[in-house]
Parts: structure tokens; C-alpha cells; sequence
């Protein structure tokens, strides 16, 4: 863990600096200064070592054992799931047969995209960038190695979104689904989250949720029954349990916030209802998954527009009271890394690279 409570003292030290030393195209008197770019830069290579150099964490082992003995050809992709990813292991076996080249080159793809998203539409960088690694978003980046890197494409994809661009959305989303196919997901979701942010068909659609939740029982057969012939059929029989409630109240919180202040985030930002939306969502999956952990993979894809919309409602509250609400966060969110990657978790970093 001392890796990776080292990062994220890194990645918050650099990004935050990153704010108090803009670009030289940047003005002081602009509601936003952009970060500069070198910083940025640091932060993503503390990212894409620690992610890329690691060989422990949640299925890292199977990936790496995965890419050692699988003879990975055009056949095997065809025959299998998510060819994307399949045909990308085959070119990278042609450079080297060690699977730390595989490891290293997810994790560059997936927190550049990522890195990139977050510089062009956070208001407050070292905020998204924190809670990016002590909501654990981080350590599941390490452990979905495919399904984040999905997610990480159709989050580069988010100016397509803001911009009403579908066919170009289209397009991102299906490459996507090449590495996971559960990415097929956004795209009627692009329908449902372009539309003004707290109107009757949020509310419905959280009454949706508690109603799976009441007679979930019922839901799940009617479900699984219609994917019983994908590769999601077989967690018909998944009986991990449901995901952690205190998960739920964290992904809650920033959205309840962002409900107070909805006018006040207009004003800052036009276009920022489609992000609201795309948390609402997360938090929707969030509620459903209380019943079985599995829904809890699709928040993946909703999850890291939390991490723009927690940079900005902080500028939601008044002048005098916006320290306050800054330190709070990073102490909240710091006490819950704590207990889930410590106390429930126990995680364990371990790099032949990376030692200290």
C-alpha cells in the first residue's frame, strides 16, 4: 500500500500545482485557467508506472498467465469474446512475450484517455485526480483491465456526447465493445442522459431503480434469462452478494450536492446536465448492484463523470465556504480509501519495478 498512497500524495501535489502554474496562453481573470500541461504530464506518468509496472491486484495474474499461454491468432479472436482485446495481445506477443508489456500498454491507453477527458472538462484537476485514486477507481482500473479500457475510450468520446455528435459516438462505442462488450450499453444511454438533468424522468428512472431493488428476485430471472446465451449468462449462479452500501452513499453524496445547487452549476456550465446525467446513472447501477455485486461493473462506464462533476461543485457553495468544503472532501475521501483498500480490501501492491 505504500505505493500507492505515495501516488496518490503524487498525483494531488502535481495536479494542484498544476492549477498555480497555468499555461502561458492562460489568464488569471478567466473563470477557468488551464492546467498546465507539463504537470499534467507528470501526473499521468505516476499513473501509467504504478498502474503498468504492477504484476498483483485483483485478475492481474490471469491476464499475464492468459497472455503467456494463449497463442493469441485471428481464429482465437473470431472465436472468442471481446476480439478487440484478443488482437491486441497477438500484435503485442509479436514484440515480447512478457505480459508486463501488455500490462504497461493497457494502462498508458487507459489513463491517458482518461487523463486527457479530465484536463479538457475539470474545473478543479487535482479534485478529479484525487478522487479518482481514493474512490478506487485506480485499483478497479488494475483489476477490469478490458472493461476500463473501454470505458476509458467512450470517456475520451464525451465532446461527442456534449455535442449532440451521435454518429462519431456511434462509431467510439463500437470500437469499444471490441474490448467489452458491455460497452454496447451507452448507446441507447446517450438518449436517456442528453436531456435537461432532474426532470420527471430522473426521478422515474430512480423509482425504476428501487423498484429492481424491492423484487430483485424477479428482475434478475427475467434478466438472465434474456442473456443466458451471451457471456454474461453464466453470473445467472453469481452469488458474491451485493456491492458495499457505503459505496452507494459516497456515490450519492457529490449528486444530492450537485441537486442543491443544479441553477448555480447551469450558470457555470451550459452543457454540464449531461454530466449530471451520466452520474445519476452511475448511481442508479450503484443502487441496483446493493443486490448483486455484478450490476456494479457497468457503473464503471458512469463512474469517471463523477470525477468531473466533483471539480466542479465545490464552486457551488459560497465564497466563505468553499476551503471548508475542499478540505472536507479530501478528508472524506481519504478516510475512505483508507477503509476500503486497508480494512476491507487489504490490498496489496507489489511491482518488480516499483519497491519501496
Amino acid at each position: 500500500m505504500t505505493v500507492l498512497w505515495a501516488t496518490l500524495l503524487m498525483v494531488f501535489v502535481f495536479s494542484f500545482l498544476s492549477r498555480y502554474i497555468p499555461a502561458n496562453s492562460a489568464a488569471f481573470g478567466y473563470t477557468y485557467v488551464k492546467p498546465n500541461k507539463f504537470m499534467i504530464f507528470i501526473v499521468l506518468t505516476c499513473l501509467v508506472l504504478v498502474s503498468g509496472l504492477r504484476n498483483t491486484i485483483g485478475d492481474t495474474y490471469f491476464y499475464m498467465h492468459a497472455y503467456e499461454t494463449i497463442d493469441f491468432t485471428w481464429e482465437y479472436a473470431i472465436e472468442n469474446k471481446d476480439p478487440g482485446f484478443s488482437v491486441l495481445q497477438m500484435y503485442l506477443k509479436n514484440i515480447s512475450n512478457d505480459p508486463q508489456l501488455l500490462l504497461f500498454i493497457t494502462a498508458l491507453v487507459t489513463n491517458l484517455l482518461i487523463v486527457i477527458t479530465l484536463f479538457r472538462y475539470s474545473k478543479m484537476i487535482e479534485i478529479s485526480f484525487y478522487v479518482f485514486i481514493a474512490s478506487g477507481m485506480f485499483i478497479v482500473s488494475m483489476n477490469g483491465i478490458r472493461q476500463f479500457l473501454a470505458a476509458s475510450i467512450i470517456f475520451w468520446a464525451t465532446k461527442y456526447l456534449l455535442t449532440g455528435q451521435f454518429k462519431q459516438y456511434f462509431f467510439i462505442v463500437l470500437f469499444a465493445s471490441a474490448f467489452h462488450e458491455s460497452a454496447l450499453v451507452l448507446l441507447p444511454i446517450y438518449f436517456i442522459v442528453r436531456r435537461e438533468a432532474w426532470t420527471k424522468v430522473t426521478f422515474l428512472l430512480f423509482a425504476f431503480a428501487i423498484l429492481i431493488v424491492m423484487g430483485f428476485e424477479q428482475f434478475s430471472k427475467i434478466l438472465f434469462y434474456a442473456l443466458e446465451d451471451s457471456q454474461y449468462g453464466n453470473y445467472r449462479d453469481f452469488a458474491e452478494g451485493g456491492a458495499n452500501k457505503i459505496r452507494v452513499l459516497v456515490d450519492a453524496v457529490p449528486i444530492i450536492i450537485t441537486y442543491l445547487g443544479r441553477h448555480k452549476l447551469r450558470e457555470l456550465w451550459p452543457k454540464s446536465d449531461i454530466i449530471v446525467n451520466m452520474s445519476i446513472m452511475g448511481l442508479i447501477f450503484s443502487i441496483i448492484a446493493t443486490q448483486n455485486w455484478i450490476f456494479a461493473r457497468f457503473n464503471i462506464y458512469f463512474s469517471l463523470y463523477n470525477l468531473i462533476l466533483i471539480s466542479w461543485i465545490i464552486y457551488l457553495f459560497k465564497d466563505n465556504n468553499r476551503k471548508f468544503v475542499y478540505y472536507g472532501l479530501l478528508v472524506c475521501y481519504l478516510l475512505y480509501f483508507f477503509y476500503e483498500q486497508v480494512i476491507s480490501l487489504n490490498l496489496y501492491y507489489r511491482s518488480d519495478y516499483i519497491n519501496f
